[in-house]
């Protein structure tokens, strides 16, 4: 990964996988304490998935904007709509897989989900990727080294948008862009 750019690492109440650790993939917390700081205004986004609390603690979020790194949020639809909201200039990119049937595969592969639970996330799955057309950016992820390519691609082509560089612009070029 590139060094201006940050991963956030979300916060949830669900149990962790084998393998997860915390602090890295997630930070693991109670039902009480993640509905503790939603009173607290603690999340730059947070959504109820599954029976399980996810969201985005915003102050790490913050530290990185003021540091100019770009931040990388691993988060649904719900979460990316919050974000749009909170930060219109937002970039959302949805990772997508290339068949629902591809979906289910890697899903059932992991083997950490009972097959109830498969179904569920598969039809939560459906009708996230039919919010697609709410993002900026679809990325079909075919294989993580092609995907990682083209967002990599997509946050260097959003670095050169001139509504991103009127500041810095007329910053060395004295106003010349109206």
């Amino acid at each position: 990964m590139r060094p201006e750019i940050s991963i956030s690492t979300s916060m949830t109440t669900r149990p962790p996988r084998p393998g997860e650790v915390e602090g890295e993939n997630y930070h693991f917390v109670t039902k009480e304490d993640f509905k503790s700081k939603i009173k607290q205004e603690h999340f730059l986004e947070w959504a109820l998935v599954h029976d399980h609390f996810y969201g985005t603690p915003s102050e790490k979020i913050v530290e990185h904007l003021r540091d100019n790194k770009d931040v990388l949020l691993e988060i649904d639809v719900q979460g990316a709509l919050q974000v749009r909201h909170k930060f219109p200039r937002a970039v959302l990119i949805m990772v997508a897989p290339p068949t629902l049937e591809e979906l289910k595969k890697r899903i059932v592969s992991r083997g950490t989900e009972e097959k109830k639970l498969v179904e569920k996330r598969m039809e939560v799955a459906y009708n996230e990727l039919s919010a697609y057309d709410k993002y900026d950016y679809l990325v079909i992820n075919e294989t993580v080294k092609e995907s990682v390519q083209k967002v990599h691609s997509i946050i260097n082509a959003e670095k050169c948008r001139v509504s991103r560089l009127h500041e810095l612009w007329n910053d060395k070029f004295g106003g010349l862009l109206k």
